[in-house]
């Protein structure tokens, strides 16, 4: 009798063990009795991220373990499982806008625009960077450097400043500098309307002490408007210009392909026409030992592209730089420095992204159509790779400090592309080793602020990418 009892204790504790061991995941802690399961449709978006995170993302080891099935918010769910140095993934339920912005396709008022905080008064304002052309902006004669001070008759506020970039339409009341401080002054009507972007804003050619110097203002990297990018460095050619600046002091980044493009119309022919290497990429050590083991080169590394049908062949090169300054952008910086024996940047320090993503759907981890498609308008923008330069410089945190720091003051700027705007006039300066008066205007005196934010359209920060091509998927689920 005795040896039952001990048996039916020893049955019963086995069986705590074995259902203890059975859980699939753990139940969000100090919620074990509480938490109920999130609709199904939710859960189902959540999986989809879960899945896609698990194959695809850099940190995948560094997933934490969450029940995506008690998760009622499936953007919380997916900033949970982001790991801590990444500043850069992200979710949309709008996968489409998102698909066509990096195509140059948005619905704005077309301007760019950079938020600050009077100190005296704490009232936000918004000052331009710069306008496309032929957009509801610059046909309401907005331009660079215009303050925008009201918005609908009412002040602009921390909780509602994103408005000027997001909504459909609005009224927008200028500021006026004074020696005193700012004013109101005139009013403008906008209406938001989709447009397409060409990413080279503006070209010029400066004759200088001798040099004949070509500027170029580049918006954003776009591989759908690389002919832009030919037509404008042929101008360079046709113009002879000596020396070249350009602009990304507010490009974000973009698609790699673009940045090869435009690497490989700008470095030595040599380097171009032997293939040489441009960028690396480090990828989880799943799909990395995957690529490697299978020889895909073509997810291992970038190469100069020696078929583009512009080739400067420089050996200098100036950027103008600033924290709006990322990810392609810096690939770009970075990617020609092993080539050339001057890549000089002034302005300010750039922002730091030494990481690429790719735009994964439903469609790209799930095989049944039947199973994805009530939640394909769901996408996630994971990081997937860290790049490194021909000699092994990634993992720049801090971005890349100027060689030649200069402040970009939007309360005293000049037209993109004049020899008075600061940072290209320093660049001149140091191209022709003289310095040179700018035309003297009336000094206002400085205001106390503070920026804190600047953007273009509602997925501005979501172009502070290196979107990467995506790869055949076979990791499917």
């Amino acid at each position: 009798m005795k040896d039952l009892i001990k048996l039916m204790f020893l049955l019963l504790f086995l069986i705590g063990v074995i259902s203890g061991c059975e859980k699939e995941d753990p139940k969000p802690e100090d919620e074990e009795e509480t938490s109920t399961e999130a609709p199904a449709l939710t859960q189902k978006v959540n999986l989809f991220m879960k899945d896609a995170m698990e194959i695809y993302y850099l940190w995948n080891e560094e997933l934490p373990e969450i029940d995506y099935k008690y998760e009622t918010n499936s953007e919380e769910y997916f900033d949970k499982l982001l790991y801590e140095d990444d500043r850069w993934s992200f979710v949309t339920d709008d996968i489409e806008a998102l698909e066509a912005s990096f195509e140059g396709v948005e619905t704005s008022y077309g301007w760019s625009l950079a938020f600050g905080l009077f100190s005296n008064t704490g009232n936000v304002f918004a000052i331009v960077e710069f306008v496309y052309p032929n957009t509801p902006a610059s046909q309401a004669g907005i331009k660079r450097g215009d303050i925008i001070v009201l918005m609908n008759n009412s002040d602009i506020t921390e909780d509602n400043y994103t408005d000027l970039l997001y909504s459909p339409s609005m009224n927008i009341t200028l500021g006026v500098l004074t020696n005193s401080g700012i004013t109101t002054g005139s009013s403008v009507e906008l209406t938001a309307r989709e447009l397409q972007l060409n990413p080279v804003v503006k070209t010029s050619v400066v004759v200088k002490d001798g040099h004949k110097i070509g500027y170029l203002f580049y918006s954003q990297y776009l591989d759908n408007y690389t002919d832009a990018i030919d037509t404008a460095l042929q101008s360079m050619i046709d113009n002879q210009v000596t020396d070249l600046v350009i602009d990304l002091r507010y490009n974000p980044g973009g698609a790699i392909s673009a940045a090869q493009h435009l690497c490989s119309s700008l470095a030595p022919i040599d380097v171009v026409n032997n293939q040489s290497t441009l960028v690396t990429f480090r990828w989880n050590n799943d799909l990395q030992d995957y690529w490697t083991d299978n020889q895909i080169m073509s997810q291992i590394e970038v190469d100069f592209d020696s078929e583009v049908p512009v080739k400067m062949g420089l050996n200098r090169i100036y950027f103008l730089t600033s924290s709006g300054t990322a990810s392609a952008s810096e690939l770009t910086i970075t990617g020609l420095r092993p080539y050339m024996s001057e890549v000089i940047t002034v302005g300010d320090t750039t922002h730091g992204k030494y990481t690429g993503s790719i735009t994964l759907m439903p469609e790209d981890i799930y095989q049944s159509s039947s199973y994805y498609e009530e939640i394909n308008n769901w996408g996630i923008q994971p990081i997937v790779i860290r790049y490194a330069n021909s000699v092994g410089v990634t993992d720049f945190k801090d971005g890349f400090a100027p060689d030649i720091p200069v402040a970009d003051d939007l309360f005293d700027t000049k037209p993109l592309g004049d020899m008075e705007d600061p940072l290209f006039k320093a660049a001149i300066e140091d191209i022709t080793g003289t310095t040179f008066t700018a035309s003297k205007s009336a000094k206002i005196p400085a205001i106390p602020h503070r920026m804190f934010d600047r953007g273009f359209s509602k997925f501005d920060k979501n172009k502070r990418e290196a979107l990467l091509d995506k790869p055949e998927f076979i990791f499917e689920k």
